[in-house]
C-alpha cells in the first residue's frame, strides 16, 4: 500500500495500469487481486484505489448504494494527478470502475495523459435489463481501449456486445464462459480463473505494444 493506493510490481515497469473498483466490492476483492497479479506478472506496474464511498464502508460498515457512476468522473480524474505515473499510464477498471475511466477517457488522452483504457468486465447494461444500455459514450470514444468480457458476463455477452454501435477504438477480448468477474465454472468448461487471466495478461500486453507509448 502506498497512501491511498494499493501497488504492485517494479517502479521501473515501463508501463503502469490504474484501476478502480466495481460499485459493490472494494479493490482488494478476490478478482481484482486475482488480476492485479496476473497483470504485474507480465511487467506491469499496477496501482487500485478506492473511491471515497468505497473506502467510507471500511472504517463505518456503512452499505448504502453507490453513488452514480458519472458522479465519480472528477474522483478518477484527481486520482490519476495524485498517482503521477512517470511513464506511458493505462486507466481502468473492474465493472464500474471501467466505466467511470471510459468517461473520463477522451479526456485525458487528449491531454496527452493516459494511453489508453482497460476495462475487465464492461457493464454495458444491468442486468436483465438489455434495453438500458450503457454505451452512448463508446460510440465516439477515441482513446485505445481493450473490454475484457466473459462470454456469459450477465452486463453484456457475446451474442449482445457485437450488435452494439461501438468506437472502432475499441477491441474486445472475450474469455470463454467466464461471467462478470471473468470466471469460468470450471465443471463445465475446464477451465480455471487462472486459465483466463494468464492469457488476459499477455493479451493485455500485446495490446500495449502496439500503442503509442
Amino acid at each position: 500500500m502506498s497512501g491511498r493506493f494499493l501497488i504492485e510490481g517494479s517502479e521501473d515497469a515501463r508501463v503502469t495500469i490504474l484501476l478502480a473498483h466495481g460499485a459493490g466490492a472494494p479493490m482488494d476483492s478476490a478478482s481484482m487481486t486475482a488480476a492485479a497479479k496476473a497483470l504485474s506478472a507480465k511487467g506491469f506496474r499496477l496501482a487500485r484505489f478506492e473511491f471515497d464511498y468505497m473506502a467510507a464502508r471500511r472504517s463505518s460498515g456503512d452499505r448504502k448504494p453507490p453513488p452514480r457512476a458519472e458522479t465519480l468522473n472528477p474522483a478518477y480524474k484527481a486520482a490519476v494527478a495524485e498517482l503521477g505515473a512517470k511513464g506511458p499510464l493505462i486507466i481502468g477498471g473492474k465493472s464500474m470502475g471501467g466505466r467511470v475511466a471510459s468517461m473520463v477517457a477522451d479526456e485525458l488522452y487528449s491531454e496527452g495523459r493516459i494511453a489508453g483504457l482497460l476495462c475487465l468486465g464492461y457493464p454495458f447494461h444491468p442486468p436483465g435489463k438489455p434495453e438500458q444500455l450503457r454505451t452512448g459514450h463508446l460510440q465516439g470514444l477515441k482513446t485505445p481501449a481493450l473490454i475484457c468480457q466473459g462470454t456469459r458476463d450477465e452486463f453484456g455477452t457475446r451474442e449482445e456486445v457485437p450488435g452494439y454501435d461501438l468506437s472502432g477504438s475499441i477491441e474486445i477480448l472475450w474469455l470463454e464462459d467466464g461471467d462478470h468477474d471473468l470466471k469460468p465454472r470450471k465443471k463445465i468448461s475446464g477451465f480455471s480463473t487462472a486459465d483466463h487471466l494468464a492469457p488476459m495478461a499477455e493479451a493485455v500486453l500485446a495490446w500495449t505494444a502496439r500503442l503509442k507509448l
